[in-house]
């Protein structure tokens, strides 16, 4: 993958095409652009019967020049950088900072391909797109454009595991401001894969980075908690917080159904209290007084769903 960075310090990640699957959109281009060369060439013979050797030169040439030249870069200007053979390859010719080609690229790429295709079997385009870091051929260079694949594999997505409920909301005055995203990427990264990793080597990843979190946030972690789990409550709190952050402040669960129009909220573990003695029916100095019942402790919002 090739990371571009754009004017306003955006990091593209970008796929550049290889020599194969653009040897391969080439090929396909230059069979369509040939083919129809060889129609309109038939076709201008019978026109031109009665004209003169020169002017049948001529007619001849200018039609070269528009099937194999001019037409190429028309479509790559109109498709925006997709020709025939690229689009059935799932490529795109795109500039250095991952924007649309315009004519002016088109028309560069369009009169060096010339010279590097048809004029050398495409010997120089092989000879360039193999030196390149990033498989571009000499039309590319001179004309600041990349060719690109745009269909790529699609990777599952892995989710990161939710924390205990215990420690839900445990890490909410944690300061992560100072924790960088590399960190932040590998964590996520352990986490996600971490019931294919061998124990001891996933408890020892997860002991160091437990450790660098630390050591960024300033604050120790609970004692006695996994490393394993202290990871996921901080996770699923930054991604709470910026939850929070693009949606504005309320962090409750949105819910679908009749119960939509209350928020989720999760309420602490509270022990059952133990039965009460019977009262007396006549309330007499006999009676037992009932207990006082506890009041409800607030209610701690997270904005996590519970696992289902």
């Amino acid at each position: 993958m090739s990371d571009l960075v754009t004017g306003d310090a955006v990091v593209l990640g970008l796929r550049p095409a290889r020599l194969p699957s653009r040897a391969l959109a080439i090929v396909l281009d230059l069979l369509v652009y040939f083919t129809g060369y060889t129609v309109i060439m038939v076709g201008l013979a019978y026109a031109t019967a009665s004209l003169d050797e020169a002017a049948q030169a001529a007619v001849v040439v200018a039609s070269f020049v528009l099937v194999l030249v001019g037409v190429p870069i028309a479509i790559e200007t109109l498709s925006h950088g997709r020709s025939l053979g690229k689009l059935a390859c799932g490529l795109r010719v795109v500039r250095d900072d991952g924007g649309p080609i315009r004519f002016r690229h088109a028309l560069v790429r369009g009169a060096m391909g010339v010279v590097e295709l048809p004029a050398t079997l495409g010997s120089v385009a092989c000879i360039a797109s193999l030196v390149s870091s990033r498989g571009r051929r000499l039309g590319d260079v001179f004309a600041g454009t990349l060719v690109i694949r745009e269909r790529v594999p699609a990777a599952r997505v892995m989710h990161v595991p939710p924390p205990p409920p215990w420690l839900a909301g445990r890490f909410t005055t944690l300061d992560l401001s100072a924790v960088p995203e590399g960190l932040w990427m590998a964590i996520r990264q352990y986490l996600t894969r971490m019931n294919q990793l061998d124990p001891q080597v996933g408890a020892a990843m997860a002991a160091r980075l437990a450790d660098d979190l630390v050591a960024r946030t300033g604050a120790p972690a609970p004692v006695g908690v996994p490393a394993a789990a202290f990871l996921m409550a901080v996770v699923h709190e930054r991604q709470s917080r910026d939850a929070a952050r693009a949606f504005g402040t309320a962090q409750s669960v949105p819910v679908t159904g009749p119960a939509a129009a209350q928020p989720v909220t999760y309420a602490p573990y509270v022990a059952p209290a133990s039965p009460a003695a019977p009262v007396s029916p006549a309330g007499g100095p006999g009676a037992a007084a009932a207990p006082a019942v506890p009041a409800p402790e607030p209610v701690r919002r997270t904005g996590f769903a519970p696992p289902v």
